[in-house]
């Protein structure tokens, strides 16, 4: 699937409906711009506020992060690590797969979803599944109620300190299939904003293979992380060490100043209309 899609000219979101009709045939695709005007409060979200809870772990090297060829992800040695309930996941538990981020070039663009059309310079995603209904990820990756994820933007500004448990590794993972263990142990609550309002709808996976099985909950406030740690999300690699580029990419990359064959500079895809989806926002801080 890695060498299927990305994010150049030759692979990138304009081609993905050749492999995956549904990233252009389906009614729930993800991500979209956030229209405030159009978001409806609804105040049943306040009664159960959006709860994410860090679970115990054992001791020793509990997180792994490794370079998929399309950005950086963290997964874990053990589950669960965070239970999340609460908002428009009803009486449902949902566990914490992954969490990956999209960023962009420079920070005048990178996150995936907009608000009222203007991106972040990056977007943290934080993939959960809903173990009330299956057994494994894989099972509630393709069905309707199956998947949750946090959206949460970034912004330039100071340092994260639990992010820069990730990106300060990034220099061990340069190549894709390189992964590398996080010997800290990483928090992924501590990745929420302060205020955990939020807005809500139905979406899909906003990459291949695009499954319309997401409940997004994108928070409004957004995180800050240093320009720095930015930087080093975008001197990841796309491809295994010796792989020779295609001229496709070649061109493309010489034609866009990219510093180094196969920079991953931007891993984001565009907006996809909204349609006749309900937008739902929750006022609640945390």
């Amino acid at each position: 699937m890695s060498a299927q899609w990305g994010y150049t000219a030759a692979n990138g979101p304009s081609t993905w409906h050749a492999h995956w009709p549904v990233a252009a045939t389906g009614k729930r695709q993800s991500p979209v711009d956030i229209d405030t005007r159009s978001a409806d409060a609804d105040p049943s979200l306040q009664k159960a506020p959006i709860a994410a809870e860090a679970l115990a772990s054992s001791q020793g090297p509990q997180a792994l992060l490794s370079n998929t060829g399309h950005g950086w992800k963290v997964d874990w040695n053990a589950h669960p690590v965070t239970e999340l309930r609460g908002g428009p996941l009803g009486k449902s538990t949902y566990f914490l797969e992954q969490f990956h981020c999209h960023w962009g070039r420079d920070s005048t663009m990178g996150s995936e979803h907009t608000v009222d059309g203007v991106p972040y310079a990056g977007e943290l995603h934080l993939v959960h599944w809903n173990k009330c209904a299956f057994s494994k990820f894989s099972e509630a990756a393709t069905c309707d109620n199956g998947l949750a994820v946090l959206g949460i933007f970034l912004k330039v500004g100071k340092e994260h300190p639990e992010l820069q448990k990730v990106t300060s590794l990034l220099s061990k993972v340069k190549h894709r299939g390189e992964s590398a263990e996080i010997e800290e142990p990483v928090d992924p609550t501590k990745l929420l904003p302060s205020d955990l309002s939020y807005w809500t709808y139905l979406g899909s996976l906003t990459t291949p293979p695009c499954c319309e099985s997401v409940t997004w909950i994108v928070f409004k406030e957004p995180i800050e992380v240093s320009e720095e740690q930015l930087e080093e999300c975008r001197t990841l690699l796309c491809h295994c060490p010796g792989d020779i580029l295609s001229e496709e990419s070649v061109k493309e990359e010489n034609e866009t100043n990219q510093v180094k064959r196969g920079q991953l500079l931007e891993n984001f895809r565009p907006t996809v209309p909204l349609g006749e989806r309900q937008l739902r926002e929750c006022g609640c801080s945390g």
